[in-house]
């Protein structure tokens, strides 16, 4: 029966289908008499994500019987047959292990309860345009992070100074011995190196300008200085453009733009001869920096945009994300589905359309993390 090989593909539906793809179904549906003109504009209006709509859109057919679904399956069929195949095949996804998968990071219900995240978020500056709309994404980003069972240590409005002495503070936090992860979440104005502090001034030499590099992130959390967290998940996001463009319509984040935007320009160990002939038992070597991942706004040299009452584009995907798939999907899958969010976004700006992709960088996660603890089989 086409209606429960549809429920079949449900959850993938649900979780992959675009929004292109939503519209193009919902046509050809209503064409077919299967929705009628309330139905589709309801789908599309009255959910405010893709997952809601595809889940609406997919229930309102199966409901409707199996010649329904199977008009549904036929077009999807039509539309997109890769996608299909994928939607029909018989691989399955959980979040039990077996036997043979390598184990994840280790999470307890224990663990859990000492998770700590640090929030800073600059929204107004001496010498450039305020980020208006950033209010809004430091308290979707600090609900998120609770919801998620992190302390959050919160910091809005600092220097580059301050900011570094944040995260030094925040890599001593006695929570760190216990906790199984931490989120560092920053949000500015940005280059392609480093944040802006609030002080920021274009034209400053660089020796004497206000801002933090996003290295020394790495190197205040890695091994070295922070051996509380070692082979711990360190999540890292950034909300900062990394080049400068224009201003837009919608508030792009370049320190360099006439408008609001969040830019401005922009070892490891190793054994010598002889090593082999240490004798103490109590030294051993340690990954200077191992169990990162970083998802950053935009890529290299672009900027990314920001809406003056929504907030980020970022942050509204990563709440989207997260709240709908946290409980079953692993942090890199989650990136990648915020990720997947931007490959139909178009800014309309003063030169056109413009888009924005963020990207994973410094990945050097060894196992999946999960958010929650697994069953183990």
């Amino acid at each position: 029966m086409a209606d429960k090989e549809l429920f079949k593909m449900r959850n993938k539906f649900v979780e992959n289908v675009n929004r292109e793809l939503i519209k193009q179904l919902l046509d050809d549906l209503l064409k077919d008499g299967v929705v009628n003109r309330g139905e589709k504009n309801s789908i599309l209006e009255d959910n405010t994500n893709t997952a809601d709509m595809a889940r609406c859109l997919i229930d309102t057919v199966m409901g409707k019987g199996d010649e329904a679904s199977r008009k549904m399956i036929a077009h999807l069929q039509h539309r997109d047959s890769m996608f299909y195949k994928n939607l029909s095949s018989e691989q399955k996804s959980s979040t039990t292990l077996k036997p043979t998968d390598d184990p994840p990071y280790l999470v307890t219900e224990e663990s859990i309860r000492s998770r700590v995240a640090l929030l800073i978020t600059n929204i107004e500056f001496t010498h450039l345009k305020n980020r208006n709309g950033a209010e809004k994404d430091e308290q979707n980003m600090e609900n998120l992070l609770k919801k998620l069972g992190y302390e959050v240590v919160k910091h809005t409005d600092l220097t580059g100074k301050e900011i570094d002495d944040a995260v030094i503070k925040f890599s001593r936090h006695p929570k760190l011995k216990e906790t199984d992860s931490v989120f560092v979440v920053i949000m500015s104005h940005g280059e392609m190196r480093a944040v802006c502090g609030v002080n920021y001034k274009k034209g400053q030499p660089d020796e004497k300008q206000d801002k933090f590099p996003i290295d020394n992130i790495y190197k205040h959390l890695g091994t070295e200085e922070c051996p509380a967290l070692l082979n711990k998940p360190k999540i890292i996001i950034i909300q900062a453009c990394r080049g400068g463009n224009d201003g837009s319509v919608l508030v792009s984040d370049s320190a360099e733009a006439a408008v609001v935007c969040d830019n401005v320009e922009q070892p490891g160990l190793s054994l010598s001869a002889g090593e082999e002939d240490i004798q103490d038992d109590a030294l051993r070597r340690a990954h200077k920096e191992k169990d990162f991942i970083s998802l950053l706004s935009c890529a290299p040299d672009t900027v990314s945009y920001r809406h003056p009452n929504e907030g980020s584009f970022l942050i509204q995907y990563i709440v989207e994300v997260f709240n709908n798939f946290w409980r079953e999907k692993h942090i890199e899958e989650l990136f990648r589905k915020v990720m997947r969010r931007f490959e139909d976004l178009l800014v309309r700006t003063e030169r056109g359309q413009d888009t924005q992709m963020p990207i994973k960088d410094r990945c050097s996660l060894t196992r999946h993390f999960y958010l929650r603890p697994l069953s183990q089989a």
